[in-house]
């Protein structure tokens, strides 16, 4: 529990388009090393860094929480989607904080190339630690942000992948 008895979160946002292994790797790591209440997953209406999303809005909820939904202390909420826009990630803590302390936010490591261009990246920075889950192909490129965690993923899948396989196949 934080400060005044609220629990203690962390985010992982995304378009989860689709969810795989590799997301799930990401969430069971976080449970071991942050010492958190529970994790939020967040799946985006769009990325603001996208124009379409290939899995539908209910598709990619119910996948998403169809893959964590054994996990303990994990959550797949709704917000950005009820939103029913591209959210950005600040306004998406900044919600949470109003119920959670909310000390962490999860990335893939593929995000650190442009974490700057975020909406309010430099208030975000302030807020938060970023976790940073390593990925096959990307540097760790952390003198950008004041306070990080390295999560040390060993899944080389990517949603990407998932859609070009399943493309092929149709």
């Amino acid at each position: 529990m934080g400060k005044n008895g609220t629990e203690v979160v962390a985010i992982f946002g995304g378009s989860f388009d689709p969810p795989h292994f590799g997301h799930f790797s990401v969430v069971k790591e976080a449970l071991k090393v942050l010492n958190i209440d529970t994790l939020i997953v967040v799946p985006t209406f769009l990325n603001p860094f996208k124009i379409i999303s290939h899995f539908s809005v209910k598709e990619r909820f119910e996948l998403t929480t169809n893959l964590f939904s054994s996990l303990e202390r994990v959550r797949v909420d709704e917000y950005e989607i009820k939103e029913q826009r591209a959210t950005p990630t600040a306004q998406t803590v900044k919600h949470f904080q109003k119920r959670y302390s909310v000390k962490y936010l999860i990335i893939g490591a593929d995000n650190l190339e442009n974490i700057e261009k975020w909406h309010e990246f430099e208030w975000l920075n302030s807020q938060i630690i970023w976790v940073v889950a390593t990925r096959d192909g990307y540097f760790l490129k952390s003198d950008k942000l004041r306070d990080y965690i390295i999560l040390n993923i060993d899944v080389n899948i990517s949603s990407t992948e998932i859609r070009e396989t399943i493309k092929g196949k149709i």
